[in-house]
């Protein structure tokens, strides 16, 4: 077996180069037979945590495995290092992804009937682009709708393991009033439509008619 700091210095070595997170079963296929277990490379991704302690980076576990990135509390001075803004998103599109999160999976008449107002097929168009959310089947009722939930990478877009990781729903109005309130000022194409009144659990599920197995398999499948 390969020397503990040795190994430490090639799965930092990486991590730091890798364009997308890693996970324990790639990290070990750097290593030939006998260089490394798994009881190790576990012993070696805490200490390399461990190491963050204080520093502006942090090792983060994702859906997709481990990653080094910058702590969020830093991002408003790292941003500045580049001179595209972000993307802005609609209020009604992170109302959009929030119901499918939270409902998944869901067909847009699940989402229009929640909303109240028609999904507009550019905000579908844009997350499916994004591969925040995917098609996870069709529902058995006529016209067979497409039902969508989310996918990995939206996991790993908002630094999630999985979905049980997901703020409440109160966690979720209270960030997307910001929002909302910033959108405001963007101009109407930002801000306009309805303010969305989230389910809570114990309202009505609005995928009642969507095949039971389906439903119970969504958690499992999204995170393969």
């Amino acid at each position: 077996m390969l020397e503990l700091e040795r190994i430490k210095q090639i799965v930092e070595a990486a991590l730091l180069c890798a364009d997308e997170p890693l996970t324990l079963e790639l990290l070990e296929r750097l290593f030939v037979a006998d260089e490394v277990d798994k009881a190790t490379l576990r012993a070696v991704i805490d200490s390399l945590e461990a190491d963050c302690a204080g520093r502006g980076i942090e090792l983060k576990r994702v859906a997709s495995g481990y990653r080094y990135q910058v702590r969020q509390d830093l991002s408003q001075w790292i941003g500045r290092l580049w001179e595209d803004r972000p993307p802005r998103y609609s209020r009604a599109l992170l109302e959009t992804l929030a119901l499918i999160a939270y409902k998944q999976p869901v067909t847009r008449g699940d989402i229009e009937t929640v909303r109240g107002v028609a999904v507009n097929s550019n905000m579908i168009r844009t997350l499916l682009e994004r591969d925040w959310i995917r098609v996870l089947g069709y529902r058995e009722v006529p016209g067979r709708p497409a039902m969508y939930g989310t996918t990995k990478t939206f996991l790993d877009y908002f630094n999630l393991k999985t979905l049980d990781e997901l703020p409440s729903l109160p966690e979720i109005r209270a960030l997307i009033e910001p929002v909302e309130a910033e959108l405001a000022g963007a101009g109407p194409e930002y801000s306009e439509g309805p303010r969305v009144e989230f389910p809570g659990d114990a309202d009505v599920d609005v995928s009642a008619e969507a095949d039971a197995g389906s439903a119970s398999a969504v958690a499992e499948d999204t995170q393969r």
